[in-house]
C-alpha cells in the first residue's frame, strides 16, 4: 500500500512540475524526479513529519521544501532528511510556522486557495503551473521555481489582491540561468 501511495505522489508531482521539466535535459528530468521521490518516501516514514503538508520539488538538484508545520522540530527534520538524499545539490527551505487550525478553517483555506489559483491562471504574465498554493488561517504561501523575478512579484500581487488573503509568504525562487 505504502509503494502505492508513494508511486501515485511522484506521478501526481510530475504532472504538476511539467512547465518546470521542459527547461531540462532528459537527464535532468530523470534525475529531478528521482530526487523529489527519494525525498517523498523518506519524508513518509520519517518520525513527526507531516509529510502530506510538505511541497517537494527539484530543479537541477536543488530541492524546494514549502507549505506549512506545526514545530521547528518538523522543518528542521525535513531539511536534514532531503540533504541526505543522494544528488541534492541544495536544499532551499521554505517552510512556514503555523499552528494546526479547525475543519472550518481548513474548508475556507482550501476555497482561499481555488480563489488564488483561479487568479494567477487568469493572470497574462504569470505560469501558474509553476506555482504551488497553500493556506493555513487565511495565510497564502506561494511556492515552486519560477521564471523570472517579476513573475515572482507578479504573483505576490495577485495573490495580495484575492478577497480573504491575510497575507502573503513568498516561498518561489527564480530559477537559475543556464
Amino acid at each position: 500500500m505504502r509503494l502505492v501511495v508513494i508511486g501515485s505522489l511522484a506521478t501526481i508531482a510530475l504532472a504538476i512540475a511539467m512547465p518546470a521539466l521542459a527547461q531540462k535535459t532528459v537527464g535532468e528530468h530523470v534525475d529531478d524526479g528521482w530526487i523529489t521521490t527519494e525525498v517523498k518516501s523518506k519524508l513518509l516514514v520519517a518520525k513527526d513529519v507531516p509529510s502530506t503538508d510538505i511541497n517537494i520539488e527539484t530543479y537541477r538538484g536543488v530541492v524546494l521544501l514549502s507549505g506549512f508545520v506545526v514545530k521547528q522540530s518538523q522543518i528542521d527534520t525535513a531539511v536534514k532528511v532531503a540533504k541526505e538524499v543522494k544528488g541534492v545539490k541544495e536544499v532551499r527551505n521554505a517552510l512556514s510556522l503555523h499552528p494546526s487550525t479547525t475543519v472550518g478553517t481548513k474548508i475556507d483555506d482550501t476555497a482561499l486557495v481555488a480563489k488564488v489559483k483561479s487568479a494567477l491562471i487568469d493572470t497574462k504574465d504569470v505560469e501558474a503551473g509553476q506555482i504551488n498554493v497553500e493556506a493555513r488561517g487565511g495565510i497564502v504561501q506561494l511556492g515552486g521555481f519560477v521564471q523570472s523575478a517579476g513573475m515572482r512579484d507578479r504573483a505576490m500581487a495577485v495573490a495580495r489582491g484575492v478577497s480573504g488573503v491575510k497575507s502573503v509568504v513568498d516561498a518561489m525562487f527564480v530559477k537559475p540561468k543556464g
